[in-house]
């Protein structure tokens, strides 16, 4: 028995099949989809969901050909971001993106959008569905034959089946903002009031269920008749997949952004950039994010290509800089750099920092361990608060992302820094894998995912 799990990313769309009995790794097909189109302002992040549409069956299609037919089908892809669907569920609209920076611009009254929506409706940022539709819907923005939003892999998902109106589970509709996390529901009467039309929301789910079968299609070679289950976001699905239990587990994960997740059986008034999000039934996620995370060490490294005036890739070389200056000085006498030069969900006028900067240590490596430490301190000081909120701490850490899996240096100062050794899973794409897990138990092929979940290593 297989599953199929596929992960529409900010830059990559992955598809993975496991075998269901043994959780083992069958294959898997990971592409950069270059889908970012040039939005109508500086601000605008935007991406094309037809071009990710066919690079995602295109890839499901080399799997299932290599592999066989999959038993079930689990979607998952980036959070927050919104796309408009028409009566047929047609995409009507490029997809705005969790980037997307038009909750930031200002209103008649000097407030941002975002600003105005959250005091109105709860939790609204910039790059949130719900603020990014507040926005188009005061600019006049939303196409006219407009219907319906979802999210890019929950139309992926609509594709699959041939389903024309949308849907969305609680995790990813809680990622959108104004959202009542108590109820279950957006605050729908305050979201009219404001201004945000709520009659473009989709069907709420309260699981992640099967939503539809797959429609045959023979130019891609995607057979008929596979469940397909209702998308997790991706910090949920990447949970699923590289820790499984939350409750004892902090997972830092670093990529493109970078989080750090911890679990909790019980509501909890969170704040600044601490969101609760909906994980199981029974437990709420607190999720901390850092706007910028790998993105920070990725400049690094092409600033140095930079300097160099060469195109050779130079993670190699700072890692041996790094590791040279900490034999020589120490860690503590590297720079000391704040990695917010993104801003913060707080403050998106924030930019980062760079301090302690003497004659001693100006060098190359000082400035790699600054930046890894940056990196991490971000995430360990909302660690920290969620500690706080709950009262407990973590027993077990779990590493994930390709900022970290790729980082041996990384990993040991995280090591260092939460006081825990680390442990990576063995599948590398998290997200897709925690998605594949979780349909084989929405199309009741498995009871429980902790039962075929072996997807860890030291």
């Amino acid at each position: 028995m297989r599953a199929m799990g596929i992960d529409i990313g900010t830059t990559t769309i992955s598809v993975i099949m496991i075998d269901k009995d043994s959780g083992k790794l069958l294959g898997s097909r990971s592409v950069p989809h270059n889908a970012f189109l040039k939005g109508p302002s500086d601000f605008n992040r935007i991406q094309d969901p037809e071009k990710l549409w066919r690079l995602s069956v295109r890839a499901a299609g080399e799997i299932i050909r290599e592999y066989g037919k999959p038993d079930s089908i689990g979607m998952t892809g980036q959070m927050h971001g919104v796309l408009y669907v028409d009566e047929e569920g047609g995409a009507v609209s490029p997809l705005y993106t969790w980037q997307d920076g038009s909750g930031n611009e200002f209103m008649e009254d000097g407030r941002t959008y975002a600003q105005v929506l959250r005091e109105k409706a709860g939790a609204a940022s910039a790059g949130y569905g719900m603020t990014t539709h507040f926005y188009l819907r005061k600019k006049g923005m939303i196409p006219e034959a407009a219907r319906k939003m979802t999210t890019i892999s929950d139309y992926i998902a609509m594709k699959l089946c041939g389903r024309g109106m949308p849907f969305i589970v609680r995790d990813m509709a809680a990622s959108w903002g104004c959202y009542d996390l108590r109820k279950g529901d957006f605050y729908r009467k305050e979201l009219e009031e404001s201004g945000a039309d709520p009659e473009y929301l989709p069907e709420l789910l309260d699981e992640h269920i099967i939503v539809g079968v797959t429609v045959e299609n023979q130019e891609e070679g995607i057979p008929a008749g596979i469940p397909v289950s209702a998308s997790y976001g991706d910090n949920q699905a990447s949970v699923l997949g590289a820790a499984g239990d939350i409750s004892d587990t902090v997972l830092v994960n670093i990529g493109t952004g970078s989080q750090v997740s911890f679990g909790t059986d019980s509501y909890l008034e969170t704040q600044g950039a601490i969101e609760l999000r909906p994980f199981t039934k029974q437990s709420f996620l607190m999720a901390g994010s850092s706007l910028c995370g790998g993105r920070a060490y990725a400049m690094l490294e092409k600033f140095y290509r930079e300097a160099a005036g060469e195109g050779k890739e130079r993670y190699s070389l700072m890692e041996e800089q790094a590791r040279r200056f900490i034999e020589k000085y120490g860690k503590h006498e590297a720079w000391k750099i704040r990695t917010t030069f993104s801003g913060t969900r707080d403050n998106p006028e924030e930019t980062g920092s760079i301090t302690g900067i003497s004659p001693l240590n100006f060098h190359p490596g000082a400035m790699t361990i600054g930046m890894i430490q940056g990196i991490l301190e971000e995430l360990y000081e909302m660690y920290e608060k969620m500690c706080c909120m709950t009262g407990k701490k973590a027993g077990r850490l779990v590493g994930s992302g390709n900022g970290i899996r790729r980082n041996a240096l990384m990993r040991e100062i995280a090591e260092e820094m939460f006081r825990m050794p680390m442990t990576i899973p063995v599948c590398e794409e998290e997200a897709a894998y925690g998605a594949a897990l979780g349909s084989l138990v929405s199309a009741g092929l498995a009871d429980t995912i902790a039962g075929i979940r072996p997807n860890s290593k030291n």
